[in-house]
């Protein structure tokens, strides 16, 4: 969970500081309060959910897949992968 959390703020992150934005304007765009935005800024993103940090890349103009499948047969246990474009 974790792991998928950094993932995603480190994408969120990345995207408003290529797009030169201010935390404020970000808040605006991803209807965060600034001091959490600034918070997921610095990677800590403890108290939100990994699905508002998904609304947050859909209102940065991402598009979100979730793909479940069948895991291979040799594993019994399937896995969450996060793979960022």
């Amino acid at each position: 969970g974790m792991l998928v959390k950094a993932q995603l703020a480190a994408k969120i992150a990345e995207i408003v500081h290529r797009r030169g934005l201010t935390q404020a304007r970000a808040a605006e765009i991803l209807g965060l309060t600034q001091p959490r935005i600034s918070a997921v800024l610095r990677g800590r993103f403890r108290g939100i959910s990994e699905h508002r940090l998904l609304e947050c890349l859909t209102r940065l103009g991402r598009d979100v897949h979730i793909v479940i499948k069948p895991t291979p047969n040799r594993r019994p246990n399937g896995r969450l992968t996060l793979s960022v474009a």
